[in-house]
């Protein structure tokens, strides 16, 4: 007998199960804080209670030895070493360790794109005010046509003074999957270093971090891998890790043990912290891989179809061009709106009244993020195996009214 297949709509009602969010609401927000599953909040719970139990075993006896496991789950799934691989709280975290810890001159140039996130621009540029270096914008266009227009964007601002190239793998607030391996390449021919912020890759883009031949490379647990909130993690190439630090200084930084390198001494040791997050990464992987026949690969295909089609769906009930080619999306889709106020948002996070408007008479959760500068934004929608067609068609009738009101 064929098994009888399901709806989207019913698919969706049978994962979003797994879930504790809010049924009233229509959560199309993935992207920016994830969103954890019953499952492996409860496996971080069972790591709370076992801290719990016994305090001073847990954290002098047991932490190192299971910090080492997590590892292992995680770079097997990132596709590198794990004695390369350091846990810390999210991706701004790994930027801030790296940025932190490089020595730059007056005169150096730091480079970076228009695309990249707020709080990893404000930490290079934190950087060179301190060094006397200087930070160098890529304009990247938006709306876009190809990949290839990056690649001439960045490689338009390298010059001899170059140091470090800081580039999103997928941007934020442009939700772009950026042609990170042929940048990484190409910059490193020219002896350019290159950090990459990919808060958003991890479970959302096919991803071998060592592959992609950068140095230093950050990213997010709790976005698409659906970790608990706090995980993440740092990957340093092998030669560069005696230069990296990490931005709290502990009991690592002069330890006398040798069968650990210091790398991995001083980041795991920070302080007393709550590391169940990290200890949750493995439950986070293997529950999220099993929901679908084809793990992980079907599940990152099943997001990432549910988002081509809304945005073709939203593009058209807003009348604007499709504006970047189907190969520049993961799971999330930006699109153009018309201006919002001119005024600079009075939150470093979401202030745009639209988007409130959206969650109090519409139930629907989504970012309206302003892009380049205000009044200019955009509407970024995500799409996560709890999400059906018929949320984003009630986005696309409820932004028209919005607009036109």
């Amino acid at each position: 007998m064929r098994p009888v297949e399901q709806s989207p709509r019913q698919a969706a009602e049978r994962w979003v199960e797994h879930w504790t969010l809010d049924p009233s609401v229509a959560f199309l927000n993935h992207g920016s804080f994830g969103a954890c599953p019953k499952p492996v909040l409860e496996a971080q719970q069972r790591w709370r209670a076992q801290m719990e139990r016994q305090p001073v075993q847990f954290f002098v006896r047991d932490l190192e030895p299971l910090l080492d496991t997590a590892r292992v789950e995680l770079a097997r799934f990132l596709g590198v070493d794990p004695q390369d691989l350091a846990f810390v709280p999210n991706a701004t975290s790994g930027v801030n360790a790296v940025l932190r810890s490089l020595a730059f001159e007056p005169g150096d140039e730091l480079l970076t794109t228009n695309h990249a996130y707020n709080a990893c621009r404000t930490s290079l540029e934190f950087v060179a005010e301190r060094t006397g270096a200087r930070v160098t914008v890529a304009e990247v266009p938006f709306p876009i046509d190809s990949p290839e227009r990056v690649i001439e964007a960045v490689l338009e601002r390298v010059t001899p003074r170059t140091r470090l190239a800081l580039l999103d793998h997928v941007t934020s607030p442009t939700a772009l999957v950026m042609p990170i391996e042929r940048l990484v390449h190409t910059l490193s021919e020219s002896g350019i270093d290159t950090l990459i912020d990919g808060a958003h890759a991890p479970g959302m883009v096919p991803l071998q971090v060592r592959d992609l031949g950068a140095i230093y490379y950050t990213g997010n647990c709790h976005k698409w891998l659906c970790a608990p909130k706090g995980a993440g993690f740092l990957y340093v190439r092998r030669d560069r890790q005696p230069s990296i630090r990490p931005t709290i200084i502990s009991h690592g930084a002069n330890s006398p043990r040798t069968d650990r390198s210091r790398f991995l001494q001083e980041f795991d040791w920070t302080g007393t912290i709550d590391p169940s997050a990290y200890l949750s990464i493995p439950d986070a992987i293997a529950f999220m891989g099993g929901l679908l026949p084809g793990g992980w690969t079907e599940l990152m295909a099943r997001n990432r179809a549910l988002v081509l089609e809304a945005r073709r769906t939203l593009c058209a009930a807003l009348q604007v061009p499709l504006p970047c080619p189907d190969e520049m999306i993961g799971s999330l889709a930006a699109m153009p709106i018309p201006d919002g106020s001119p005024e600079p948002p009075t939150s470093a996070l979401y202030a745009d009244p639209l988007q409130n408007a959206l969650r109090a008479r519409y139930g629907i959760e989504v970012p309206i993020v302003p892009w380049p500068r205000p009044p200019k934004r955009l509407v970024r929608i995500s799409g996560q195996l709890y999400n059906t067609p018929a949320q984003y068609e009630r986005l696309a009738e409820a932004l028209p009214a919005l607009l036109s009101a």
